[in-house]
């Protein structure tokens, strides 16, 4: 009666089922995955939020199948100044810009736009499991290549080259990563173009973490891939982590490439999109308002990243077991830990123990175990509890 690409395990892992009965038994909990940024403190300016909801032309329904020209002049305007992988001195076409409700359904559009069933798109490993679910419901397969890790990450060229078929259609990268930080390098960029120029496959860059770039890192790092035009490109931000507003469900693609491949991929969207018309007017219309917030908000995260980082630091400094892997960016930490056992009986054993909560590294498909998950937007006096008590466990 159900669809086979909706067939998934529906019973909790041994993860998830530890955390319902460490709730349910009303237990202290020191949540370090904490990922939401509406939920961790920080000072929103509220009346002006909501003004901005308030415009008199959401009364009116102006359907528009990539957006209101000045939704996406206003996400245009938020990459000048940036730098391409090119250079500077280029700018985004609002017209190459296709607003959605989320950067999920900005992949949606794009594997429907790019792939037959079955088709192949490349995923980094380490990285955030939503592409799983993605995949299967636009009836693709996920194909990863690994990422290395060797003072800093990198993609392992090699492994991907070996990866590709003739059913392979993309590369996508995520920039910076999620859960390593780390940011695609200028050479990595070209060497991914020169790939998908040699195979006819696109780059889909997920660039929701842009803005974080370790304070201490070379600004150089956050080149984006908006104004990349070696290849056929997709880059993908919104709202949730720009602005930190997730509730508000706006996001983006930029489309970037060869003129040629770009007009059609524009126009084959446009159909797409008109097929959902997905994003709220209401939104679309303070869109201007809430990109012109996000210095103040973004700076309020980035104090809270630094701090906690700080406070880890502070920790593992003491530590003979423990040691964090290098970062340049984004909003987690992963620490190498003794690979004792899986990573999901440890960080079930933490939380039985200690009443901390992390994140074991085989969540984001770490290719063996010893690894662990913080979220650097944890309140700070919650996170400085977890992480005592985290040494304290590996130390006992």
């Amino acid at each position: 009666m159900f669809a086979s690409r909706t067939n998934w395990r529906l019973d909790q892992n041994r993860f998830a089922q530890a955390l319902d009965a460490h709730r349910r038994a009303g237990k202290e909990l020191l949540d370090l995955t904490i990922s939401n940024p509406t939920e961790c403190g920080v000072s929103y300016p509220e009346a002006e939020i909501l003004e901005a909801l308030s415009d008199p032309r959401a009364l009116a329904y102006v359907p528009e199948s990539r957006g209101l020209r000045e939704a996406r002049e206003s996400v245009a305007g938020y990459y000048d100044g940036r730098m391409g992988f090119a250079g500077p001195g280029q700018s985004v076409d609002p017209e190459r810009i296709v607003l959605t409700s989320g950067t999920s359904e900005g992949y949606s559009h794009i594997f429907r736009l790019l792939c037959d069933v079955g088709d192949e798109v490349l995923v980094p490993a380490p990285s955030y499991p939503l592409f799983e679910f993605l995949a299967d419901l636009a009836d693709i397969q996920l194909v990863p290549y690994p990422l290395f890790y060797d003072d800093g990450w990198g993609i392992d060229f090699a492994s991907l080259r070996e990866a590709l078929t003739s059913r392979s259609r993309a590369v996508l990268v995520v920039h910076p990563n999620n859960p390593t930080g780390s940011f695609i390098k200028p050479r990595e960029a070209a060497v991914l173009t020169e790939i998908c120029a040699e195979h006819e496959m696109a780059i889909v860059a997920d660039e929701v973490f842009l803005d974080y770039a370790d304070e201490f890192q070379n600004a150089d790092l956050a080149r984006t891939f908006a104004l990349h035009d070696a290849a056929l490109t997709f880059t993908l931000s919104g709202l949730s982590k720009i602005s930190l507003l997730p509730q508000m469900k706006l996001a983006w693609m930029v489309v970037s490439g060869p003129q040629e491949l770009v007009q059609t991929a524009v126009a084959r969207l446009e159909i797409i999109a008109d097929t959902y018309l997905s994003p709220s007017t209401p939104v679309q219309l303070a869109l201007p308002k809430f990109l012109a917030l996000r210095n103040d908000l973004q700076a309020q995260l980035q104090q809270r990243i630094s701090a906690n980082l700080a406070i880890l630091d502070a920790m593992l400094r003491e530590s003979k077991l423990l040691a964090r892997l290098d970062r340049e960016g984004g909003w987690y930490a992963i620490l190498r830990v003794p690979a004792t056992g899986p990573d999901e009986s440890l960080a079930v054993e933490l939380l039985e123990r200690s009443s901390v909560l992390v994140h074991p590294g085989s969540f984001f498909n770490f290719s063996r175990d010893g690894f662990l998950v913080l979220s650097l937007i944890t309140p700070e006096e919650q996170f400085q509890e977890g992480v005592r008590r985290l040494g304290k466990f590996f130390e006992g």
